[in-house]
């Protein structure tokens, strides 16, 4: 044989073999022949993974995840951005940012409805919205960027009846929230009626936590800018991670003017499954 054509001979015996390797690679990338893979040696292997080890690999990852969650949640805690404030914090820590913001605070404060609930023992007072964490408070709808001069001027001040029973609120929304001018925009009433009924029926689910199934409102009369109002709620049914509440926001009575239902609204608060696991995360504060 010539020098060229053992060249040619070897160059073929070569890339037969690549073609070998590479055909293998395929065939046990694909599964193998027969549910088995075959190596470029020709050797046989295992089959693939049975359903019982790929349910304990996927096990095994959840909860590596989850501890990995857990850790983490723990840290932030520690450093302060899951721990809420009390309800006596939240009252101590809102300061007016200027002088008509505190002439509507002290408004609210020692009206009449605001006094009686204040005296009743049955109630506890507070601004549920300052219990957020600050750096949570910047990124909420309400306590961030409609909270102010001219939309809602100060944090509701807020009444929980024990065990869920019934909530009342009272807030001031400004000119800066109108749909049609000097009309409070609908979907701000919304708002409030979606947090206003949650807060009055938390305390009533087994871990204190709930989000919105469901929310009916109807809306009566047209709520005025610039003016005072009391949001209302009764927690009306509890079946354990289910809360269903009605309530309404109508005009502040005052200065001879009898209050008007602006929007009335019926809602369903369920609570997650994985409350639990954030209760002990975040115990409740007193």
């Amino acid at each position: 044989m010539s020098e060229s054509g053992g060249a040619d001979l070897m160059r073929d015996i070569s890339m037969t073999g690549s073609a070998r390797t590479v055909a293998a690679a395929a065939t046990a990338a694909d599964g193998g022949i027969n549910g088995q893979a075959i190596d470029c040696f020709g050797s046989e292997s295992s089959a693939p993974q049975s359903k019982i080890g790929q349910f304990f690999t996927f096990a095994a990852f959840g909860i590596f995840f989850s501890t990995v969650g857990f850790v983490v949640a723990k840290r932030l805690m520690a450093k302060g951005m899951l721990n809420g404030a009390s309800d006596a914090q939240t009252l101590a820590n809102f300061k007016p940012a200027n002088d008509d913001v505190a002439r509507v605070d002290d408004y609210i404060k020692n009206h009449p409805l605001a006094q009686s609930l204040r005296e009743n023992p049955d109630f506890t007072e507070s601004r549920p919205h300052l219990k957020f964490p600050e750096v949570v408070q910047r990124n909420n709808l309400t306590t961030g960027v409609l909270l102010g001069p001219g939309k809602i001027v100060v944090p509701p001040l807020t009444w929980n009846e024990k065990g869920g029973k019934t909530l009342v609120s009272i807030f001031y929304l400004g000119d800066d929230v109108c749909g049609h001018p000097g009309v409070v925009h609908g979907g701000l009433l919304a708002t409030i009626l979606d947090e206003g009924l949650a807060f009055c029926c938390f305390p009533a689910l087994p871990n204190k936590i709930g989000m919105t199934a469901n929310l009916n409102i109807n809306y009566r009369k047209p709520a005025p800018a610039g003016e005072y109002f009391v949001l209302r709620a009764k927690t009306v049914k509890v079946e354990g991670r289910k809360a269903w509440v009605e309530g309404h926001i109508e005009t502040l009575e005052g200065h001879g003017k009898e209050p008007v239902i602006c929007a009335e609204a019926s809602a369903l608060y369920i609570e997650p499954k994985q409350a639990a696991w954030a209760a002990m995360l975040t115990p409740p504060l007193r």
